[in-house]
């Protein structure tokens, strides 16, 4: 299937989600809104593309029968696994989807699920998703934020950030665990946590 423009991938995501929550398309006017703009042009011009590309489909003359064709997976994508102990490797391609509707969280938010007990005091617990948002500056983290960290030559793991001059420490919360401590360049911070989640079942 074609790929779409960024402002064509804004509206087809406000779409899917519209729909999904109300049952029906919106107007010309909602979209109008949603999108920030001023003219119906533009919108008939991206509803023209989602078209020709198959991503949606609509009945001539008719008004509000936007159909969404292509299958969409709800939610956050939980995208591998974080280490809580020692460090391993996580995946890049989402293996399975969380449904938030309900729930609050930052654009591009993202999931890992843990593996391990090293972050057990901050009540991170072994099995438990992480939800993480993309940090744009590392050096402007708050000190004691928790983070998804990759370390150079080792793997990806969650812990607590500390940078100090050139040097950066990742602290866990479990006393059975060593601190890592390496020079700032060799860490990549891959997000910071926004929330946890616990299934009890």
């Amino acid at each position: 299937m074609e790929k779409l423009t960024e402002v064509q991938q804004e509206l087809y995501e406000w779409l899917v989600e519209y729909i999904r929550i109300n049952q029906h398309s919106p107007s010309i006017r909602q979209m109008m809104q949603a999108m920030n703009l001023k003219s119906p042009a533009p919108i008939q011009s991206r509803l023209e593309h989602l078209r020709n590309k198959g991503y949606i489909d609509w009945d001539e003359g008719k008004a509000r029968t936007i159909r969404i064709l292509r299958q969409t997976k709800y939610g956050v994508p939980i995208l591998g696994t974080i280490a809580a102990g020692g460090l391993i490797e996580p995946f890049t391609d989402g293996v399975e989807h969380l449904d938030l509707a309900n729930l609050s969280l930052p654009p591009q938010t993202y999931a890992l699920r843990v593996a391990g007990d090293s972050m057990i005091e901050d009540l991170i617990a072994d099995g438990d998703v992480v939800f993480l948002r993309p940090v744009a500056e590392p050096n402007q983290l708050k000190n004691g934020t928790i983070v998804a960290a990759r370390v150079e030559g080792h793997g990806t793991t969650l812990k607590r950030f500390y940078l100090q001059e050139d040097t950066v420490t990742l602290k866990p919360a479990n006393p059975k665990y060593q601190p890592i401590q390496v020079p700032a360049m060799q860490v990549q911070v891959q997000g910071s946590l926004v929330g946890v989640w616990r299934n009890y079942n």
